[in-house]
């Protein structure tokens, strides 16, 4: 599964870089055409075909790092590299490090711009990823707090004899909706796939979270990887599936490694292999590095991914809980969605919905970033207003007051400062006009240009566009250097209303919702701060 793309990864990894001669030796390995890896070197980012420098200093350039310092932390670590030999600065996409922004990686290793003295250190001897050391947190949602004794809700619902009915019936009771982005009745996506007659199904862990001001997933994996499992294990024993795989982004190796550890153990432990934990029915799990690129936390480009293809989205229909991974039916739901499981089917779907605040259901991970004193992820009852949730984060930075949220992460619709009370649920925000999204809170604080934040956020979409929509692939790159001719003063008023006309065309000609959402940033800041927008774009 996916032996194209791990040769690739595993190749790349030995050497720095894929030459022709390793391209050519890998396709006579693997009996492939030489343009089956060459379509994938060429599609993926972090395949690289030139021979690297010594180090490799990766700079986020990205919204949260972008109000952390903006060009300047990237300059200065330019100049900071310009004193070592060997280094080569390159600019990337969100790192998923947002709490310590500025974010920078050296090599592999996950650092903040802000320690000058740490990166010129590190510059000089390169850090290794297993002198990091990690001290899981406590949090609500894990039955087994306090303890390794992991696995134990797997094993009453084996001794109970494996009801994936029941199961599904309880999840969907709870209420427990995808926490990915789109909110997704995970009972209902669960009892699709539990329906579909077919020998072979897939249970698939999204963890390629890649959006700017999106870190919580990063967490969960850190600190409750056996939840990941062990909801995995529920799962595909729920739905028939024998299979499951773990898709993380490479930029998270630091997690890949926490979270291969605990599948090794769960294996010692008989919760994975041929027969888990005495069921008689079998379940296997794998980890699949993602090649890079934002457009893979699309649940069918991830697939395509998978199936060592160009990691485009497919025309929907058919959905992949009946036509998934290989054609054969398959679930996917994210870390966080899968790290709920194992609580809900231990308490049950009435206490699951009782943890959350008045009429909303559950608990909720956000990654709180911006212009907050204590940016981090929070684990907070499902209701918790914006505004409890800064407050519990230290307040807004300095004192300052709030101006502007987009509370679902990048793609959500920014809204003023008041909508700091509205409560953290997916109705309450779209009845509001935004959304809940992958459950990242940007918080903004007044003096901050707010045209500037949004055109850095259409930027990203747009670097990050696959390309195969010629609407998405067009339409961003039109309208980034329109936005772009706004902050620098050569805007026309007849610019306005044509990029109203750009997001609609891609909203609604658009594949993926990469495309449909690229521009929404933009317009909400346009709708809601014109004061800020509108004297940016001068007369014809």
């Amino acid at each position: 599964m996916g032996r194209l793309i791990d040769a690739l990864n595993e190749s790349q990894h030995e050497r720095g870089y894929l030459s022709k001669e390793q391209l050519r030796h890998l396709a006579v390995q693997l009996e492939v055409p030489l343009y089956r890896l060459q379509e994938l070197v060429s599609f993926y980012p972090h395949f690289r075909s030139e021979p690297p420098k010594r180090v490799q200093l990766s700079v986020c350039r990205d919204v949260v790092c972008h109000m952390a310092g903006g060009k300047g932390h990237v300059e200065a670590m330019r100049h900071l590299a310009a004193k070592h030999d060997g280094v080569e600065v390159c600019e990337v996409s969100c790192l998923g490090r947002c709490e310590t922004a500025p974010a920078i990686a050296v090599g592999d290793v996950p650092m903040s711009a802000a320690s000058i003295d740490g990166v010129s250190e590190a510059l000089t001897t390169p850090p290794k990823l297993d002198a990091l050391q990690h001290t899981p947190r406590s949090w609500q949602c894990d039955p087994y707090a306090g303890t390794d004794d992991h696995y134990g809700i797997l094993r009453d619902f084996i001794q109970r004899g494996c009801d994936g009915g029941a199961a599904i019936a309880t999840i969907k009771d709870s209420g427990l909706r995808g926490m990915g982005g789109a909110g997704f009745p995970t009972g209902v996506k669960w009892g699709f796939v539990e329906n579909q007659a077919s020998d072979e199904k897939y249970v698939v862990c999204n963890a390629d979270e890649s959006e700017p001001g999106t870190f919580k997933d990063r967490v969960i994996l850190s600190d409750l990887p056996h939840l990941v499992i062990e909801g995995m294990v529920l799962a595909g024993l729920s739905v028939g599936a024998e299979k499951g795989i773990v898709f993380i982004r490479h930029e998270y190796l630091p997690e890949r490694n926490l979270l291969a550890a605990a599948v090794a153990r769960a294996r010692s432990l008989g919760v994975l292999g041929d027969d888990v934990l005495g069921s008689g029915r079998p379940f296997e799990l794998s980890i699949t590095v993602s090649p890079g690129g934002y457009i893979l936390g699309e649940e069918t480009a991830l697939l395509e991914c998978l199936e060592d293809k160009r990691g485009e989205p497919r025309n929907k229909p058919p959905f992949p809980g009946e036509h998934g991974l290989w054609g054969k039916p398959t679930l996917i739901n994210n870390v966080e969605t899968l790290a709920f499981v194992p609580l809900i089917m231990k308490e049950g779907a009435d206490a699951w919905r009782g943890r959350g605040q008045g009429p909303y259901a559950g608990l909720k991970f956000i990654a709180l970033s911006g212009d907050v004193e204590k940016p981090d992820v929070y684990e907070v009852p499902m209701g918790t207003t914006i505004a409890a949730l800064i407050d519990g984060a230290g307040g807004m930075k300095d004192g300052q007051a709030l101006y502007a949220l987009a509370p679902g992460g990048a793609s959500s619709n920014f809204i003023t400062a008041d909508g700091a009370d509205l409560a953290l649920d997916f109705e309450a925000l779209k009845e509001a006009g935004t959304m809940l999204g992958s459950g990242a809170v940007l918080a903004v604080a007044e003096g901050r240009d707010v045209l500037e934040l949004a055109t850095n956020i259409v930027a990203f979409f747009r670097n990050e566009s696959c390309g195969k929509c010629v609407p998405c692939r067009i339409g961003s790159e039109k309208a980034v250097l329109l936005l772009e001719d706004a902050l620098e003063g050569r805007a026309k008023s007849t610019h306005l209303p044509l990029i109203d006309e750009l997001h609609d065309t891609m909203a609604q000609t658009s594949i993926c919702g990469l495309g449909q959402v690229a521009l929404s940033p933009f317009i909400s800041v346009k709708n809601s701060f014109a004061e800020d927008v509108e004297p940016r774009f001068g007369e014809e």
